[in-house]
Parts: structure tokens; sequence; C-alpha cells
């Protein structure tokens, strides 16, 4: 029983660890990504679809990124999509393909980027600590209803603690990197 808590706690905690990760990876850098657009949603004969379901994304260069619509009627939806997005870029459409030129980051900018990346970061500890919480609740249940003994509380809460304390520590690194990434000129 306090095995399948513990399993379920570590699991969930990865989960935040990725999510967070999967989080960054949206936040611009100097480098040109296509997960920088992976998001929009592209009005497409009347419904809302990923821009990838309706063109194909291209790095290009460090510092440039090619979209090309799959359909010509496409160009002018996937254009307004960009933006009316609040990524801050500016299409640049030539015939069929439109390219997206990302400006290089200012030292504000990068400032105001990093403490996203530590808001982030910290919403990804509370999602852990609050896993902390359940899984010291279910202890505590199982306490109740006398199917464990006080020693195993012990053990258990010390148990699920490391896995807290190494998931943040996780979330720390990934934090940092982001922003060393950010940071390099």
């Amino acid at each position: 029983m306090l095995n399948e808590i513990n399993q379920d706690a570590k699991t969930r905690m990865n989960k935040s660890v990725e999510a967070l990760r999967q989080d960054l990876t949206k936040v611009r850098t100097g480098r040109a990504s296509t997960a920088l657009v992976d998001g929009l949603k592209v009005n497409y004969y009347g419904s809302d679809m990923p821009l990838t379901q309706v063109a194909s994304v291209a790095v290009t260069d460090a510092r440039s990124l090619t979209i090309t619509p799959w359909e010509k009627p496409m160009v002018a939806a996937v254009e307004k999509a960009i933006i009316n997005s609040d990524l801050g870029l500016t299409p640049n459409t030539a015939g069929t393909v439109i390219r997206i030129n990302l400006p290089a980051l200012t030292e504000e900018r990068r400032r105001e980027l990093s403490k996203v990346v530590h808001a982030t970061g910290e919403d990804a500890k509370v999602a852990i600590r609050n896993i902390r919480r359940d899984a010291n609740h279910q202890v505590k249940e199982l306490l109740k209803e006398k199917e464990i003994t006080e020693d195993d509380v012990r053990r258990a809460e010390d148990e699920i603690q490391k896995l807290t304390d190494n998931a943040i520590k996780d979330v720390d690194e990934v934090v940092k990197a982001k922003e060393q990434e950010l940071m390099a000129v």
C-alpha cells in the first residue's frame, strides 16, 4: 500500500517536471525553434486547428522560421494567427512562404523572460508540493484506518519528502539551464 502511494507520487512529480520542460520550450531564447509556434491555432475553414496541421514549420537558420501552408488560401489565415498571437512576431510573406525573423533579444527582454521562467518553475514546485501533501494525506488515512503503524507513517513521510526534494532539485536544474540559455548572447 505504501509502495503504491510512493510510486504514484514519484510518477506525478516526474510528470510535473516534464510539463515544466515542455512549457519552457515555448519561452523564446536567442535561437529559433519550431516550438515557438506549436501552440498557435489557425482558423481553418471555420474551425481552429493547430498550425502544425495546416502548414509545415522549419528552422532556416538561428534567427528565422519558415512556414509553408499546404493550401494557398491558408497563407492569410496563418499570417493573421501569427499577428494576433502574443508572440510579438511579424510575418513576412513571399508567395506561399511565410518567413518569421526573430529579432535579437534585448537585455531588458531577457530579464523579463527570466522572470517568466522563474515563475513557471515556482508553479511546478507548488504542484510538486501539492502532490506531497496528497501523498502524506493518503498515508495518514491508512493510519486512521489502522492499516499501518505510526513508525510506518514516519518512514513513508520521510520517503515522500526525499521524492519531493529530488523533484524540486530537478525543477531548479531545468530553470537554471533555461536561464543560462536565455542569458547567452
